[in-house]
């Protein structure tokens, strides 16, 4: 699997961006294609969550359940327990700058299970996570 990063300037506190990440059920109203957001379970001794999420991704719609760890206020990694695909497993990692913004780089692979030319792939997951870092900047932003 490739892994792809991109990162973002965030006029917001660590905290918020944080907060807003392991806000799941909002997830639907943040990130264009996450149709639904299932939380499953979660350990909040622990920071832990079991998410099923419903996207859809232009071709058809898929469905899978991430397994999440987090250590607060500055990383929330994943990884698939079960789902359409074949493996997906990513991280954000959220560092807080002395002017009060956030520095938050994503990082994501996935294997979807089936073939796709390369650069089509990688323009695609490329596009797909700097949308989602977009989104949840904005987002925090606008909480902020």
């Amino acid at each position: 699997m490739d892994r792809q990063s991109h990162s973002e300037l965030v006029a917001a506190p660590v905290e918020t961006c944080f907060d807003l990440l392991v806000d799941f059920e909002r997830y639907p109203e943040v990130f264009g294609p996450v149709l639904e957001a299932e939380l499953l379970g979660s350990d909040p001794v622990s920071n832990s969550w079991t998410v099923r999420f419903r996207l859809d991704m232009v071709i058809r719609t898929i469905s899978y359940t991430l397994a999440y760890r987090g250590h607060r206020p500055t990383k929330l990694s994943w990884e698939m327990v079960e789902g359409d695909l074949t493996a997906v497993e990513g991280s954000y990692e959220l560092k807080s700058l002395d002017d009060g913004r956030t520095e938050a780089t994503c990082s994501q692979a996935v294997d979807t299970g089936f073939w796709i030319p390369g650069p089509i792939r990688r323009t695609i997951e490329r596009s797909a996570l700097a949308d989602s870092v977009r989104e949840m900047k904005r987002t925090a932003e606008a909480a902020a």
